[in-house]
């Protein structure tokens, strides 16, 4: 179901979801309530502002039931929420109740305003005797406002049948102001794996690629039946944005690389944006409109840090050859959209989340430059515009943060990256992924080519983990956090290398 026809639902249907608050049928009620626990999914929270927050959960008894509906009757069910500013709810300072409706999978996205900025809450869901896990959220700063830090967990790439998900249990102990996510929070092929994280096989129809609503509802749900990324959602909000996996793999724009027909591949698309809308905490803005979403936004930290995140997949162009003048990434008016805020944004630190790779990265240390095809190095003129207009506008501190690449980068950002004497502009850091790439390495031979090829890149390793960010108003602190398997549960978590980023000087040195 389209946002246009979502809307037109009804008002007491559109205004219980966007809202918190409205009515529903007693019967309809009676039958949920009796069929079972229902929080089977977790909750989570998600695009923190200094008044709001929007919070999730998703109705799911059955959560692989073969219909992707969870076992759940057909009605709307209402799920009642509680805020409070202590984990033992003795003072509840917000509640509300919101219906889980079929149509969203029987998810709830309750958008939750009046509350203090920069501070903690607690939330949970109840539904008749049921009661969900608690979850900690934090709202942003007030506005003009200086933290002495902020902390900020970021991670991507998690396929569940790369591995376990220990990265996710360690991020979650962080207990983070904020986690950034980008990308590929599912995948969307089984890549021959039959069994769930504890080894028990799984039901015949999760056994193929994912295509219809309903397959990528399921996919949502065996990802989400995890422990550790349940744990993760439930330590600090989210601020998420996606890849190609959640759709298809190396999709962008309308092309598909297995998905000939338009028609077809625009079906395939609005299923799996609905399905990501069902499954994440985020806000009504966020709703997709069939095949389209709008995911490109600014979210931000008082005066400290502007989180700006882009989406390159669905604006993607192809391209003849990486000069090519005309090749897009973000489509003209999401370009001009991030240029103009390098003039208008207030913040110390502008922080870039991003999907692909933007710096340059060589493949072999050979004079032919030989780069990826499915990053910014195929869109040379675009970056190029980029960084200059941030160069131009005398940008401070800015840092780009991506995922997609399995790898941990540690890279500066540079106007003319066939220019050695071109300025440094910026930092990007590139995280590795959760599981995607099974146990990984330290480092493996490409590793040593990249570092050959690339004066700009000062790390580079392949294990599993996340990215841990420590922002002062001085200083821009990350630590690579890795974990040597995920082959096997409990791995432990250290810190690989830390880079420091300091205040009014671009690119990066080791902590």
């Amino acid at each position: 179901m389209n946002r246009r026809r979502f809307l037109g639902y009804g008002a007491a249907g559109t205004a219980a979801v966007l809202l918190g608050t409205g009515l529903w049928d007693t019967q309809a009620y009676g039958e949920a309530a009796s069929a079972g626990y229902p929080f089977t999914l977790g909750v989570a929270s998600g695009d923190p502002a200094p008044d709001s927050v929007v919070l999730w959960t998703r109705l799911a008894v059955d959560p692989l039931a073969p219909d992707g509906l969870g076992g759940m009757p057909t009605r709307n069910p209402p799920v009642t929420y509680q805020v409070a500013t202590d984990k033992q709810f003795h003072n509840v300072v917000k509640s509300g109740r919101v219906l889980a409706l079929p149509e969203l999978g029987f998810s709830v996205h309750p958008e939750v305003y009046g509350l203090e900025p920069g501070r903690d809450y607690w939330y949970r869901f109840m539904f008749g005797d049921h009661v969900s896990p608690v979850g900690r959220t934090r709202t942003a700063p007030a506005p003009g406002t200086m933290p002495a830090s902020l902390s900020v967990g970021v991670a991507s790439c998690a396929s569940y049948h790369g591995g376990h998900y220990t990265a996710y249990q360690h991020l979650a102990e962080e207990n983070f102001d904020v986690v950034l996510f980008l990308g590929d929070y599912i995948y969307e092929e089984t890549y021959g794996f039959t069994t769930d994280h504890w080894g028990t096989p799984l039901p015949s129809h999760m056994l193929h690629e994912r295509v219809t609503l309903t397959d990528y509802r399921l996919q949502y749900a065996l990802y989400k039946l995890d422990p550790h990324l349940q744990a993760a959602h439930a330590s600090a909000p989210w601020i998420s944005i996606f890849d190609d996996h959640e759709v298809e793999d190396s999709w962008h724009m309308n092309v598909s690389p297995d998905t000939p027909d338009p028609t077809t591949f625009r079906r395939r698309k609005a299923a799996a944006f609905q399905a990501m809308y069902e499954n994440l905490p985020l806000r009504h803005t966020q709703m997709p409109s069939g095949p389209s979403i709008r995911m490109h936004r600014k979210i931000d930290y008082g005066a400290l840090a502007e989180f700006t995140m882009l989406d390159s997949r669905q604006y993607m162009s192809d391209r003849v050859n990486r000069l090519d003048p005309k090749a897009t990434m973000l489509g003209g008016e999401q370009a001009d959209w991030l240029i103009n805020g390098f003039s208008t944004s207030q913040a110390r630190w502008k922080i870039i989340g991003n999907q692909l790779p933007m710096a340059e990265v060589d493949k072999d240390p050979n004079p032919a430059v030989k780069t990826f095809f499915g990053a910014w190095d195929a869109y040379v003129v675009e970056r190029e515009r980029i960084l200059t207009e941030a160069y131009n506008r005398d940008v401070d501190n800015l840092v780009v943060v991506t995922g997609d690449r399995h790898s941990n980068y540690m890279m500066d950002l540079k106007t003319d990256y066939d220019d050695p004497d071109s300025p440094v502009v910026g930092a990007e850091i590139v995280g590795t992924s959760i599981s995607s790439g099974r146990d990984g390495a330290g480092m493996l031979p490409a590793g040593q080519n990249y570092l050959q090829a690339n004066p700009h890149m000062k790390f580079c390793n392949f294990q599993r983990g996340y990215c841990r960010l420590t922002i002062t108003p001085e200083t821009l602190t990350n630590d690579f956090r890795v974990v040597p398997y995920i082959s096997q549960p409990d791995a432990p978590i250290s810190t690989r290398a830390s880079f420091v980023v300091e205040n009014g000087l671009p690119g990066s040195s080791p902590a």
